[in-house]
């Protein structure tokens, strides 16, 4: 029979009376317990929160899962032979609406836009639109796969680069070689990659150098993917006309940093993954992977861990 621990973390309370709801056939204990040593085969935990994971992974467990897409968060160093599975794509819908949202807001100038006393004059604005224009995926892994859906259906262009020699998920979709020749072609460049020793500040001076003058950047991936004295360099220029940061390093970040307030950054404090049924895709993507693991069937959302993603 499974066994479930639950390692909740610095930010997962509530986590284990979850899971308990959602697996009422299963025994779901907290990790850390005598149960847990004694009994669970499976740990369930957050990236968030590595403090414990050494003494949560007791030997009798075989898998881990991590309730979140990244990983960067988690010490890969302690997974030894077991097998390491993430929720890689349940939060995908949730950030690519928030990344259209971020979009539209730019291109119709919102919250500008809006008005709560008489303008100088009726009828007469200058606004953008997202229809013509190109869109640039850095990443097109589910997130990215979803916004460029999404950007499609606007009837703009879309470009990418991912890491493999896959084809484009999505046959409207443009691969391009190197991320210069994405950037020097994109309106809105969308970050969406997965944060490694290899991406790291993948977004310095010398990349952001090729970028569209006037360009809308956005980030729903990690901050540590941006060199961010090098965004700052950018937007202060004009190079880039906006930045829609959902994520930053460190976080949170502290008071009186110069992203707070400045005119070109909209800063959300790493929420587009909120929606309604969030938590439901998270949990099913991990009842589906229960049922494949005690079918001895492949799992979903498998970890490379020489690669870290």
């Amino acid at each position: 029979m499974t066994t479930v621990a639950v390692h909740e973390g610095r930010t997962g309370q509530g986590l284990l009376d979850g899971l308990r709801a959602a697996l009422p056939d299963l025994t779901v204990v907290a990790a850390g317990s005598p149960e847990a040593a004694a009994e669970a085969d499976v740990l369930a935990t957050l990236a968030d929160g590595p403090e414990g994971l050494a003494r949560a992974l007791t030997p009798r467990i075989r898998w881990v899962h991590v309730l979140g897409a990244g990983i960067d968060g988690f010490p890969l160093d302690i997974v030894g032979d077991r097998v390491l599975t993430s929720s890689r794509g349940a939060a995908a819908p949730a950030i690519a609406e928030f990344v259209l949202a971020a979009m539209l807001a730019f291109e119709k100038r919102l919250p500008e836009t809006w008005i709560d006393e008489p303008p100088t004059r009726w009828n007469s604005a200058s606004l953008g639109g997202l229809a013509g224009r190109t869109l640039g995926v850095v990443g097109l892994g589910a997130i990215g796969t979803e916004v460029a859906r999404r950007a499609l259906a606007f009837d703009m262009g879309v470009v990418g680069i991912r890491r493999s020699a896959s084809p484009a998920p999505l046959p409207s979709v443009t691969v391009t070689p190197d991320l210069p020749a994405l950037l020097r072609v994109s309106d809105h460049v969308v970050v969406a990659a997965p944060a490694t020793p290899r991406t790291h500040h993948l977004f310095d001076d010398d990349t952001l150098q090729h970028i569209k003058r006037g360009a809308h950047f956005v980030n729903v991936a990690r901050g540590s993917l941006v060199d961010q004295d090098a965004l700052l360099r950018a937007l202060d220029d004009g190079r880039i006309a906006r930045a829609s940061l959902d994520v930053v390093d460190p976080e949170p970040l502290p008071a009186g940093h110069a992203l707070f307030g400045h005119e070109r950054v909209r800063l959300s404090p790493h929420v587009s993954w909120s929606a309604p049924d969030t938590i439901r895709r998270t949990f099913g993507l991990f009842t589906e992977n229960l049922a494949r693991y005690r079918a001895g069937q492949p799992l979903l959302g498998a970890v490379d861990l020489k690669e870290g993603y």
